[in-house]
């Protein structure tokens, strides 16, 4: 037993993982209990609604935020000892960051009625709900900047110690929620979480208040938004493009097999993420700040081979025993009624393994602001994903969906293969 911590402690993956772990667990279980409450409460048909609302949120917050946040953990760690260019990166993101969530802020309440009619298929008037999300805007922006501070300063400890925190008090405040007001309850609940995690950071103020002293207009540098905007152009386009496909398969999977099949893809996507956050989470907060370090085609060899070797296989093991627990696993998370969610385990799981394998790699492209290359290889991606998702759903129903993705993902590992073949495969002289 010595041994093996001792081998944890020395390795840094392994460390942070270890780390993450817990914090995961807890996001996981608060998952799970949230996903029951809205069976119970709302059903599969109000799961669809809800799934629409959230990919409409991602694309929206994304906006507030301009796609910085990958941006501030690399400048954060690469200017945490140069004081003039960290003051020129933190004065240029607030500010940034200040005029964008005003003026989407400001577009969401105005244009509330719009686009509740463009995200609830305008059968549905929830207009309020959006009125709410324009106020609790500028709460998300906050707790980007601050959390890609943390992660930028490799505060790991501090980073999983916030997350847990906010993900209890958000769970008790959802489940709440819902209780009391069924769909419309989850549907407040999904955009008044970001205000419960400003509170919960608001603790952690003071291990990085010396970091904002900095902060004044004359330190905004255009020549910092430029670079800044490498990484927003990626983060924008995959924050937009992605979450508006899902959207637009699952509002075809509503008109076209129905509204209930819509929400047992909602319900198989909801397990999905409760999977993928622990390798997903271990990427940006490991591998990521790696990447941005490393110099060389063999260093970037090494972490892409060292992760697969010590994560891949607990992965694979993991969907492995998901799919054959699969029925277990819906009765614990769901009800009887999501009982045909079974039938979308298999391309499900298949696709998502190979995610993982795409994701370790892509983010190289992040790291290394390799923008041309990840704009065409996601949009590559998100077009096979949508017209893939609506012929399989065609032809054999709301199965089609993981159909779609397992297609879409195979299609986009291979190319990622080809483009980054010399860094990967080329003998190193």
């Amino acid at each position: 037993m010595k041994r093996i911590k001792a081998y944890i402690d020395n390795n840094l993956l392994l460390k942070i993982a270890s780390f993450n772990s817990v914090a995961i667990g807890v996001r996981i279980i608060s998952g799970l209990l949230t996903s029951k409450a809205i069976a119970l409460y709302v059903g599969a048909e109000g799961m669809a609604l809800v799934g629409n609302l959230r990919n409409f949120l991602t694309t929206i917050q994304s906006f507030t935020t301009l796609g910085f946040a990958n941006g501030i953990v690399k400048y954060i760690a690469e200017f945490k000892d140069d004081a003039r260019q960290l003051s020129q990166t933190i004065s240029t993101v607030v500010i940034s960051l200040f005029v964008a969530t005003f003026m989407v802020a400001i577009g969401c309440y105005v244009f509330a009625e719009t686009i509740n009619n463009y995200v609830f298929n305008g059968e549905y008037n929830y207009t309020y709900v959006i009125k709410v999300l324009a106020f609790t805007l500028p709460f998300h922006a906050v707790n980007v900047f601050f959390i890609s501070i943390l992660n930028g300063l490799s505060k790991h400890k501090l980073f999983i110690k916030i997350n847990i925190s906010g993900q209890i008090l958000g769970l008790l405040s959802t489940l709440f929620l819902i209780w009391k007001g069924h769909i419309d309850g989850a549907l407040i609940a999904i955009v008044v979480v970001p205000v419960i995690l400003f509170v919960v950071l608001i603790f952690g103020y003071f291990e990085f208040k010396q970091f904002l002293k900095p902060v004044n207009f004359k330190s905004f540098h255009l020549s910092t938004l430029k670079n800044l905007g490498s990484y927003s152009a990626m983060a924008l386009f995959s924050s937009i493009m992605i979450p508006m496909t899902m959207l637009a398969i699952r509002s075809y999977l509503m008109d076209n097999v129905g509204l209930e099949e819509a929400g047992y893809w909602e319900a198989m996507l909801r397990i999905s993420n409760y999977y993928l956050m622990f390798v997903s989470t271990l990427i940006t907060l490991y591998l990521l700040p790696k990447l941005a370090s490393v110099h060389t085609d063999k260093e970037f060899r090494h972490e892409v081979f060292n992760f697969y070797k010590l994560i891949i296989p607990v992965f694979g093991f993991g969907l492995l025993l998901i799919y054959v627990l699969r029925g277990i696993i819906i009765q614990i998370i769901f009800t009887e009624e999501f009982e045909p969610v079974k039938e979308l385990f298999f391309w499900q799981l298949l696709g998502d393994f190979v995610k993982v394998l795409s994701m370790v790699i892509s983010y190289q492209f992040l790291a290394k602001k390799m923008i041309w290359h990840y704009l065409a290889t996601e949009l590559f991606s998100v077009s096979l994903l949508y017209v893939s998702s609506l012929y399989f759903i065609d032809r054999f129903g709301f199965e089609g969906a993981p159909m779609g993705h397992f297609v879409s993902i195979v299609g986009y590992f291979f190319l990622l293969l080809l483009v980054l073949r010399k860094q990967l495969f080329y003998k190193i002289s």
